[in-house]
């Protein structure tokens, strides 16, 4: 099995992500499951073949460290390492191609916490990936854009494993927005041809200069569109897993 981990700023769409993958993935005859990493979701709009939640509540964790709702998220994202071999003793009992993450609302609660390396070695960092979805509603201006990216680059540099950049809720964009936010991505020059073109501030200075340092480390390159709502670009991320994992064969012929 290859896992998939979807990860994003909050509000960026991940869960309903993963709800309309895995429907895609169903009515594809691709076989798959999910798992639900975030303790502190209300609802979710899947049925979680594996839920922390079942191990870990927010509440308890709460009353348990007399934390406040802050503290107690990022205890409980910890505390998901420690229940990680609950998770590896039922996955050995199952066969599947692909396992779909849903990560923690909060970015930083996944990407930037030590427990993160222990869950992606527990479950097999060799076959897994990130699908990192970028808000569009953060994305709208080149400095907003160059700030989501700067955020892809730190959890590819966290995590280490290879990563799928797309543009979230395109349903929710113009065409016209949507090919230049994507034509930033994939043509870096336009980007900082209109970063040239904003206000003189301290903000834009900033980001010319994180402009630099991202198209050094080579972080702009394919990005695509996709939308839950529409079931745009699931096939594409369909395409990226393939390539990735199985050099575009399919996964039955592993």
């Amino acid at each position: 099995m290859r896992n998939i981990y979807f990860v994003g700023t909050a509000g960026s769409g991940k869960s309903t992500m993963v709800a309309a993958f895995k429907e895609w993935l169903d009515d594809n005859g691709v076989d798959s499951i999910v798992i639900n990493m975030d303790p502190g979701a209300d609802r979710l709009p899947y049925a979680a073949d594996i839920d922390v939640r079942e191990w870990i509540s927010l509440s308890e964790v709460m009353d348990e460290y007399s934390l406040g709702p802050n503290g107690a998220q990022i205890a409980a994202a910890d505390l998901i390492a420690v229940h990680i071999e609950k998770i590896t003793s039922i996955l050995s009992g199952i066969r599947t191609k692909y396992v779909l993450i849903d990560t923690p609302g909060q970015l930083e609660l996944f990407a930037f916490r030590e427990s993160s390396g222990a869950i992606l070695r527990a479950l097999d960092k060799d076959k897994s990936m990130v699908v990192y979805l970028a808000d569009p509603t953060l994305c709208k201006r080149p400095n907003g854009f160059i700030s989501s990216v700067v955020l892809s680059a730190l959890v590819q540099f966290r995590l280490s494993v290879p990563m799928v950049n797309v543009l979230s809720k395109a349903d929710i964009l113009s065409d016209d927005d949507k090919t230049r936010l994507i034509g930033w991505f994939e043509n870096p020059d336009t980007l900082y041809g209109d970063l040239l073109d904003e206000d003189a501030n301290p903000q834009t200075v900033v980001g010319m200069e994180l402009f630099k340092a991202l198209e050094n480390v080579g972080m702009f390159g394919e990005m695509r569109a996709v939308s839950a709502s529409e079931s745009e670009g699931l096939e594409e991320i369909y395409a990226a897993a393939q390539l990735l994992f199985f050099a575009g064969e399919d996964a039955d012929g592993e």
